[in-house]
């Protein structure tokens, strides 16, 4: 069973009396443990899709199956878990509060799991410690340059053991020596952990640390190939 199954998956956008199709029935798996970069000019549909695969969005038609499970027919409780406990999120603008410091930054995720101060205090210096970030726990963000402020997003989305991370330009607010450094650590963490990995880049040299390239054209895949 695939970890993702897309089928024939359609969004439109009714804008007015005007029907804008992000994406024109598009389908794929993807099995766990890969490392994939989606690519495409802005307007292509690559964002569309990667908040549908973060249920963030649900498409207009076609079937969204995660780990077997059909997610258009579950209800907003059940979206909100595979969130908080399948998905990890890095965004291209860090996302971190900034009047709270790396620590607490990272344990966010688990304050709705139940999990004890104690223990959240532990997975999340474990996962800080994971990215290198050893030492800067008590940091806040504006103390931190751009790639350990990103290192710190990897840690939270992390932190649950989420078995996919979804990155959105990750590395769009970074220069090309601290870049490198995220991707590098990105493929530290599919070839060590197997946590499956889902990248946008418009830069293709960051889409070379990825072992499948996944182009999006007009809401359509135009190609979808293995990286060697």
């Amino acid at each position: 069973m695939p970890l993702i199954d897309v089928q024939q998956i359609t969004k439109v956008y009714q804008l007015g009396d005007v029907s804008v199709k992000a994406l024109c029935a598009v389908s794929f798996s993807i099995e766990n443990g890969e490392f994939i970069a989606i690519m495409g000019p802005s307007g292509s549909g690559k964002s569309t899709f990667m908040n549908i695969l973060g249920c963030l969005d649900k498409p207009t038609s076609g079937r969204y199956l995660l780990e077997g499970t059909d997610v258009g027919s579950l209800g907003r409780d059940e979206l909100a878990a595979i969130r908080n406990k399948k998905i990890g999120f890095v965004f291209q603008g860090f996302n971190l509060l900034s009047r709270t410091s790396a620590l607490e930054n990272v344990e966010l995720p688990m304050l709705y799991n139940g999990v004890t101060a104690k223990e959240r205090r532990q997975k999340a210096i474990s996962a800080l410690k994971s990215v290198g970030l050893e030492g800067r726990e008590h940091h806040f963000p504006n103390q931190l340059s751009g790639g350990q402020q990103q290192r710190v997003a990897v840690a939270r989305a992390l932190v649950n053991n989420a078995p996919i991370i979804l990155a959105d330009e990750p590395t769009g607010n970074l220069d090309t020596k601290t870049s490198a450094e995220i991707m590098q650590l990105f493929t530290k963490l599919n070839a060590e952990s197997n946590i499956t990995i889902i990248l946008i880049t418009h830069e293709p040299d960051i889409a070379e640390y990825s072992r499948r390239i996944i182009k999006f054209r007009d809401g359509c895949i135009v190609t979808d190939e293995a990286n060697s």
